[in-house]
């Protein structure tokens, strides 16, 4: 159980902690409008990743007794998160020049609409959250699923509230060496987990063969 919620947490604050448009504009509206306003756009995933989620376990647990696809399966989320790991290695500060040029808050839906159109999560949680989720399950119980769950939105979300609020106290806290210095710890400890992916999907393979 203890595996599955650091697995979570790891993936929640790479995920939390990576550039793009959902950290950008949790930036932004915190700039513009304060904390509050960021910490609200944070709380998005928690509102729109349910179909996400439910859907990418169902898809997974169908194919879990198809070796051949739960392999491809593997290997495809060994690539996805070898690319995260490299997006995270080489992470700039996200530019919140576009995103903050808004005349109301709407922050909630602004965040909820960001998230959804957004193809990470989906990516995500059917190539590695899903079979994450399923092998969390089946080692731990439901517990082992729901420490996983907890880890990676209580990081996820949480990282980005944290950000709101630091920004909102020191300003445009997005850029230096402590944070060049967790990205990049965070993009090898992500490296770690592709290669563990692929051997997953290698075994798999030879095992099916």
């Amino acid at each position: 159980m203890l595996e599955s919620l650091g697995t979570g947490l790891l993936f929640g604050l790479s995920a939390g902690l990576a550039p793009g448009p959902l950290l950008a504009l949790v930036i932004a509206q915190t700039l513009r409008f304060g904390a509050g306003h960021g910490a609200r756009v944070a709380l998005a995933p928690l509102i729109t990743d349910l179909p996400i989620v439910v859907a990418s376990v169902l898809l997974v647990g169908s194919a879990a007794s198809l070796g051949g696809v739960t392999a491809i399966i593997s290997l495809a989320g060994a690539v996805f998160v070898a690319s995260m790991a490299m997006d995270t290695w080489r992470a700039a500060p996200p530019d919140t020049t576009t995103e903050a040029d808004v005349d109301a808050p709407r922050s909630w839906t602004r965040g909820v609409l960001v998230n959804l159109l957004s193809p990470h999560p989906y990516l995500f949680w059917l190539l590695v959250g899903a079979p994450t989720l399923v092998a969390s399950t089946t080692a731990a119980g439901v517990g082992g699923g729901a420490a996983f769950i907890a880890g990676f939105y209580g990081s996820l979300v949480g990282s980005k509230v944290t950000l709101a609020l630091l920004t909102a106290r020191a300003g445009r806290l997005t850029s230096g060496r402590g944070r060049r210095t967790t990205m990049r710890v965070l993009a090898l400890l992500l490296a770690v987990f592709a290669a563990g992916l692929l051997r997953e999907a290698v075994l798999t393979l030879l095992g099916a063969g």
